[in-house]
């Protein structure tokens, strides 16, 4: 069996449209479900997915109680997809469905995880470009991962790697670079994606940000290793200039002379201070989400899975 999980927020007038392109594609094979996953959808998107769960109950969906974020969408359908192998991709008719039987005969072929990598195209904005290859090469500066530019969360796992994945209960989730930090043996699949045809998209610079956040606190500790580094090197300069400042008091007869330059250094260091402790909070904080325990998901409907 093939499974297909599909995370959606606010998607109502992508889904019919999907749900016949992944027909045509799907129905090549001997079996296969699609799970719908409503992140606290506030449209129509629910209604749509139980009319079509009516009419073909290959076409399943669960529905949060409220938006759990896309991670944990992603995590509820790993939960609960049967498949010999799952495929993720996004709601908003952007990931190509054609790529899926390419994406089977690599999986055929021995491969456990076949992940796409986004390749954008003239008609992507500058800014969105620019802020996407940023995105990738902070991540990958700081954290213990190589996480390939334009890796999307359009991917093929085989069911082992799904039930490995399954395992895992960290808070928050990154599985871009779960995926990638597990190992396995793995196949990239460049594509252009589509343009959307309804709605918005539902990740914000903001969230681009919390984002990389995440991957970066949740695969490496260097953004405390440099916080402590740079501390320790702005302790020596201050060191030094401390006994040059006691020099010229108790052995000339010069006035040090510099408040400006002063209140811009004190600045600067308090700046940086309250960076680092920044740091340091983002590794407390997650810390103590993960002590709590909570569930990533809460369903209030589900039907087929």
């Amino acid at each position: 069996m093939i499974s297909v999980i599909i995370p959606i927020m606010n998607e109502e007038g992508n889904i019919e449209l999907l749900v016949e392109h992944l027909t045509k594609i799907l129905s090549k094979q001997i079996d296969f479900e699609v799970i719908f996953i409503d992140d606290g959808s506030t449209d129509g998107s629910i209604s749509v997915l139980k009319k079509i769960n009516t009419e073909n109950g290959k076409f399943k969906y669960i529905s949060f109680s409220r938006n759990f974020g896309h991670q944990n969408a992603l995590k509820a359908g790993l939960d609960f997809a049967r498949g010999d192998c799952v495929i993720s991709m996004d709601g908003d008719f952007q990931h190509p469905v054609e790529l899926i039987p390419e994406m089977i005969k690599k999986w055929k072929e021995g491969y456990d995880i076949i992940y796409t990598i986004r390749q954008d195209d003239q008609n992507t904005g500058l800014l969105k470009r620019s802020t996407a290859k940023l995105f990738y090469r902070i991540l990958n500066q700081l954290s213990d991962i190589d996480l390939k530019q334009g890796s999307a969360d359009f991917r093929l796992l085989d069911r082992y790697v799904v039930e490995v994945l399954k395992k895992f209960n960290e808070s928050p989730l990154f599985y871009r670079g779960l995926t990638s930090w597990l190992g396995f043996k793995q196949y990239g699949i460049p594509y252009i994606p589509k343009v959307r045809l309804w709605g918005k998209t539902k990740y914000s610079f903001l969230q681009m940000i919390k984002l990389a956040l995440s991957g970066i606190t949740g695969f490496s500790v260097k953004p405390l290793q440099i916080s402590f580094r740079l501390g320790f090197y702005i302790a020596i300069i201050a060191f030094i200039y401390g006994i040059y400042a006691l020099y010229i008091r108790l052995f000339t007869d010069k006035a040090i002379e510099g408040w400006t330059s002063l209140l811009i250094v004190i600045l600067l260091i308090g700046g940086i201070q309250l960076i680092t402790i920044g740091i340091l909070g983002e590794y407390v904080g997650k810390l103590f989400i993960e002590h709590k325990k909570r569930p990533h998901y809460i369903i209030k409907e589900q039907d087929g899975v």
